[in-house]
């Protein structure tokens, strides 16, 4: 049975707003009578059948931006898409900018540094106009020539292609089973780092469900809503150039796939580095500190990673550390040695 209402990822509402634009077609939405943003706002309702778009309140329609053009004395804007070119003499004067930005969030800070790098004192005192658009970046889902003809302007260029902003920080994300020694790697990292002089936090599975998550249980929704606040908090600590190292188990890729776009957004390409932590179901079981495993097998945890519940092992993980017959520190090791060669 349909949800009666759903919350849309950033890209999801792109999506939306691209089909309300005419930019797109319809998108593939999960089914529902009604969609809304990450604030709540309803953006769509469905009957089944079609969409209705209600509401895209970060975009500003193509339509609305070349009437505020106009009015502004621009009958015949120039276009550029995405990034300045390093030979400035190829600008016009007046320039609408149009900067690819679906699938990010507002305050991202690769987007503030997009449209930074347009502020007047970059492009030689123009008069530049920024606006936003639906589209993902480096990817556009229209040619630039059209997209640009959209918004009532004739495309001057583009620099869809240079390199996105990066802040320097960085998000280590361990995954594995539980008792996989995910958390003892993870402290390790976070030692070896500061003996490197790096500011780092540890954000550790069972301490954050204690504080930043106390509350949830330990259904699938709950768990999921753990690992993306989790990641949420470590992609604020990327975004300002630091390095956040995590260890919650993790076992889903599409949740784990949502938390690198998160820290990607903010921080930039290479910032998310995700840690396989590769010990056996056996090996986890054999140690089983907290004597959860055995609970799980009597069925007194109903589900349970690795017994009763799955867990989906990363096939993109940066780093797979197989513990079997490593020490804790060649362990780190191996993760401090990719960190060190993406700096």
């Amino acid at each position: 049975m349909p949800a009666p209402r759903l919350r849309l990822s950033d890209a999801q509402v792109a999506a939306v707003a691209r089909y309300g634009f005419g930019l797109d077609g319809v998108p593939e939405l999960p089914p529902a009578a009604e969609y809304e943003d990450a604030q709540g706002v309803l953006v769509a309702t469905s009957d089944g059948e079609s969409l209705t778009v209600v509401e895209v309140p970060r975009w500003e329609a193509p339509a609305a931006v070349a009437a505020r053009l106009r009015e502004r004395g621009w009958e015949s804007p120039a276009a550029w898409v995405d990034a300045p070119p390093e030979d400035l003499s190829v600008l016009p004067g007046r320039l609408l900018v149009l900067l690819p930005a679906g699938g990010t969030s507002p305050d991202a800070a690769e987007l503030s540094a997009r449209a930074g790098a347009w502020a007047p004192a970059q492009t030689g005192g123009r008069e530049v106009v920024v606006v936003p658009v639906p589209l993902s970046p480096g990817f556009p889902e229209v040619p630039v020539a059209d997209l640009a003809a959209t918004y009532g302007a004739t495309l001057a260029g583009s620099g869809l292609g240079v390199s996105p902003h990066r802040t320097g920080g960085r998000v280590v994300f361990c995954t594995g089973l539980s008792g996989a020694g995910k958390s003892t790697i993870a402290a390790r990292v976070v030692e070896l780092l500061i003996e490197l002089g790096s500011t780092v936090t540890l954000l550790d599975g069972d301490e954050v469900r204690h504080h930043l998550s106390a509350g949830l249980g330990f259904s699938r929704e709950d768990r999921d809503t753990n690992v993306l606040r989790i990641g949420w908090v470590a992609a604020q600590i990327a975004k300002h150039g630091g390095i956040a190292v995590c260890a919650p188990i993790a076992p889903y890729a599409e949740v784990r796939d949502a938390v690198r776009r998160e820290v990607e957004a903010q921080a930039g390409p290479e910032s998310f580095v995700l840690v396989h932590v590769a010990t056996s179901l056996a090996d986890c079981e054999a140690r089983d500190r907290k004597g959860l495993y055995a609970k799980a097998r009597r069925g007194e945890i109903p589900t349970f990673t690795g017994i009763s519940d799955p867990y989906e092992t990363p096939t993109d993980a940066e780093v797979t550390v197989e513990t079997a017959g490593r020490t804790v520190d060649e362990c780190a090791q191996l993760v401090l040695d990719h960190v060190l060669s993406v700096s």
